[in-house]
């Protein structure tokens, strides 16, 4: 008789809360490097630390989990998360090249990519809410 709480007790889905809280949860060791070593100005760290993790999580834990379990990927994974993580990839990408000179993502670009990722959260909440509410 376990006493945690359910997600399915609060209408929100394993796959919403993996997107949101354990994101953050496990992001927050590699943003807590990836600042230590920009104050050192070791910039290639930071992104290596960005690319490293996200290459490791995606290839390394997903195949993984799927080795022990197969994984149902359920539509919305390949209609609003897949995309999203292309695009915001592609932008990465484009930012990190240099689309205007050397190779940075400045304040600006960065900002963007922090509002776009606060406005796909606040979408995630939002669409958890009109599901508990309707």
């Amino acid at each position: 008789m376990g006493g945690g709480l359910r997600c399915e007790a609060f209408g929100v889905s394993d796959l919403i809360i993996g997107l949101t809280v354990v994101a953050i949860g496990t992001s927050l060791p590699e943003l807590a490097s990836s600042i230590s070593a920009l104050r050192k100005k070791e910039h290639d760290l930071v992104l290596g630390n960005v690319i490293g993790s996200n290459l490791f999580n995606t290839l390394g834990v997903v195949g993984l989990a799927g080795v022990i379990a197969p994984i149902d990927a359920g539509g919305e994974v390949l209609s609003r998360d897949w995309v999203v993580m292309a695009v915001l990839t592609l932008a990465m990408a484009v930012f990190a090249i240099g689309w205007r000179g050397p190779g940075r993502i400045n304040r600006v670009e960065g900002g963007a990519l922090l509002g776009v990722y606060l406005a796909y959260t606040g979408y995630l909440v939002y669409t958890i809410v009109q599901t508990s509410a309707g």
